[in-house]
């Protein structure tokens, strides 16, 4: 047996070929569907003749009770059917029959049958090969756009839900600054002096959550005058004030602080107010700030003006042999160099007055009165390992509000021991009373804070420019 395959644009060619070539003995083994047409394969077991010619049927003889089975081309024909139905159609005279009625099949109808049998068995195997190989042979460049197209879609679709997050936390912030104007806008309705007088505090200087706090204890039944002069009182209570400690005590003080709030010219004020009171031979001035330029020779100044004893020390260990050396003094001021909040070698420094190997030394935190109130958070958050005995406020006279400080040394528990407003040494130095400092806030206020105080002059565009 010999095999040969056909190629066909439809099954009627690819049969025709077959018919021509082969005869109509052939076998058809297999067929698919290709991209431009149909492949037979077909069997024979002989030559095939140069041309095929369609034999006659023998005559029958009176004792031959079965018929001939037909050729191939009787069977299909040049226009033949390619289904299995259109074949038995046309072998049954195109009306098919129901299995109870119909007779049994002849040779003809059997040799039919198996013919469209073997065609539609291999058109059904070729769909599902080609099904097969569409979803799982794409070409290498084919792939590779699919896995880019799928990347791409994805990427666009975290994009989108990225978009709607932002939309959706943008929307929430919008409804509750919303609600939180309507909620302002009831309580204003039902506490309108509460709420006028808060916004005085907060324009003093003072913390929205310090001003809530101060109103949550003024009395309901109160009128706008006398629930004002109650919540300077309560604030006046609120401020915790050392008196004059370091000048009453004896021992060694360091003031630390941020750079420029006036260290240097502090302890000269303290060191003459304390030689006013003991004598110049009972205080002493130790310098550790080795950054600055000039800084010993400033304070070296101070010191040949008061008549008091200054040093220099460059190391943890310096600092201790000076203030054995200085034991005798009633009182050692200390002054350490500037560094921002932000600078690690302010806390470096801090530490060498903790080392084990000398007296304790207390510690004063000096700061501007005309701070942020944001800044001065900064401050003392950067010494909150560090113990604290105190601040000083300095520069009150630079001030345009007061309140600020006055927030920061109620939240965080700091006592006042002094403020200053100039640099007349020892003049300009005075001893905190919270009285004061919260008169002294509210005349600020007063002056610059309210409306018809502050200027309305009108800024044009171009020279703001």
């Amino acid at each position: 047996m010999k095999i040969r395959r056909f190629f066909g644009k439809d099954m009627r060619e690819a049969l025709s070929q077959v018919k021509a070539e082969l005869g109509s003995d052939a076998v058809i083994m297999s067929n698919r569907k290709l991209a431009d047409g149909i492949e037979l394969v077909a069997a024979y077991d002989k030559e095939p003749e140069a041309k095929l010619s369609i034999k006659k049927p023998a005559p029958r003889t009176s004792g031959q009770a079965k018929a001939a089975v037909p050729s191939l081309s009787e069977i299909i024909g040049d226009d033949g059917p390619d289904s299995l139905k259109a074949l038995l159609e046309k072998q049954h005279g195109g009306s098919i029959q129901s299995p109870a009625s119909a007779p049994a099949p002849s040779a003809n109808a059997q040799h039919a049958n198996q013919i469209a049998s073997h065609l539609d068995f291999s058109e059904a195997f070729i769909d599902d090969v080609e099904a097969s190989q569409h979803t799982s042979e794409f070409p290498s460049h084919q792939a590779s756009s699919l896995n880019e197209s799928i990347d791409n879609g994805s990427a666009a679709k975290s994009d989108e839900l990225s978009q709607i997050k932002e939309e959706l936390a943008s929307l929430r912030n919008v409804l509750q600054y919303q609600v939180a104007d309507l909620m302002e806008a009831k309580s204003r309705r039902q506490q309108p002096v509460h709420h006028y007088l808060i916004q005085r505090l907060t324009d003093m200087g003072l913390s929205q959550s310090l001003a809530e706090q101060l109103i949550s204890y003024t009395p309901s039944h109160y009128n706008e005058r006398d629930a004002w002069v109650y919540l300077l009182n309560l604030l006046a209570n609120r401020i915790n004030v050392t008196g004059n400690d370091i000048l009453t005590q004896k021992g060694a003080v360091a003031l630390v602080g941020p750079t420029g709030t006036g260290k240097t010219t502090t302890v000269a004020k303290l060191a003459a107010r304390y030689a006013q009171k003991y004598g110049a031979d009972s205080v002493a001035m130790i310098t550790i700030d080795t950054y600055r330029i000039a800084a010993f020779e400033q304070l070296a100044t101070y010191g040949k003006i008061i008549g008091c004893t200054v040093r220099k020390a460059q190391s943890s260990e310096e600092l201790s042999d000076l203030l054995f050396q200085l034991r005798h003094k009633r009182l050692v001021l200390i002054d350490t160099a500037g560094f921002s909040q932000r600078d690690s070698r302010l806390i470096k420094q801090i530490n060498q007055f903790d080392n084990g190997q000398m007296q304790p030394v207390k510690k004063y935190l000096v700061a501007q009165a005309n701070t942020q109130y944001a800044a001065l958070q900064r401050i003392i958050d950067a010494y909150e390992g560090v113990e604290l005995s105190g601040c000083i406020f300095t520069k009150l006279d630079e001030c345009y509000s007061l309140g600020e400080v006055l927030s920061a040394a109620v939240e965080y528990q700091l006592p006042v021991s002094y403020v200053t407003d100039g640099q007349k040494v020892p003049e300009d130095i005075k001893i905190a009373e919270a009285k004061s400092l919260v008169s002294a806030a509210a005349k600020l206020y007063k002056k610059y804070g309210l409306n018809h105080t502050t200027s309305n002059n009108v800024v044009k565009t171009a020279r703001a420019v």
